[in-house]
């Protein structure tokens, strides 16, 4: 999965890390700003997609589309399709484009619009990737939990980098009878939850 990564799918990955990289320099609070994981976390959340059992791929939060490239790869591996929401509009067009340079529109759906307005629409979730806005967490999480089935995965972005904020959540997920989690730290954090 790794080994083979196309070109075209490489050199969308790396001028999203390099438009990263000047974004957090600039340090600027514009909406267009990616705010993306970093590669080693893509990594993690390929491995994990790519080892989920049976059933539909969901990722909250598009942003550029650069977790979803990595997730692309694990579709590939299991012949899945990704479906990810993003409700800006500037960050739509951008993950659009960057899908279409990628060549990965046969194993990505972009929905532009809210996780939440479509969540009951969704089938068996057998992994979840969250990395949207941090006020949503929890709101997700229990829209994700019921759906999830069993083995099933959700992780949450910024487990650690927004402890704070996400403590509440974090802390009910620890103790969810409904899942076996902990917090993994790669990159920002990943909250890890396989449902039981």
């Amino acid at each position: 999965m790794f080994h083979d990564i196309p070109d075209s799918m490489s050199l969308a990955m790396r001028a999203l890390e390099d438009r990263d990289a000047i974004d957090r320099v600039d340090g600027t609070a514009q909406l267009d700003r990616l705010r993306q994981i970093p590669p080693e976390t893509g990594r993690f959340i390929a491995l994990l997609a790519a080892s989920s059992p049976p059933g539909s791929w969901v990722e909250i939060g598009t942003s550029a589309g650069y977790s979803s490239l990595w997730l692309a790869l694990a579709c590939r591996e299991r012949a899945q399709i990704l479906t990810t929401f993003e409700v800006l509009e500037t960050k739509a067009t951008m993950a659009s484009a960057t899908f279409a340079s990628a060549q990965v529109n046969d194993v990505i759906t972009l929905v532009h619009g809210d996780f939440l307005d479509f969540v009951g629409q969704l089938g068996d979730i057998s992994f979840c990737f969250l990395d949207a806005e941090k006020n949503i967490y929890g709101q997700c999480y229990e829209a994700v939990v019921p759906r999830l089935v069993p083995g099933g995965l959700l992780v949450a972005d910024n487990a650690i980098n927004h402890l704070v904020t996400l403590a509440p959540m974090i802390d009910a997920a620890l103790v969810d009878p409904r899942v076996d989690a902990l917090v993994v730290p790669v990159g920002k954090g990943e909250l890890v939850c396989r449902k039981r």
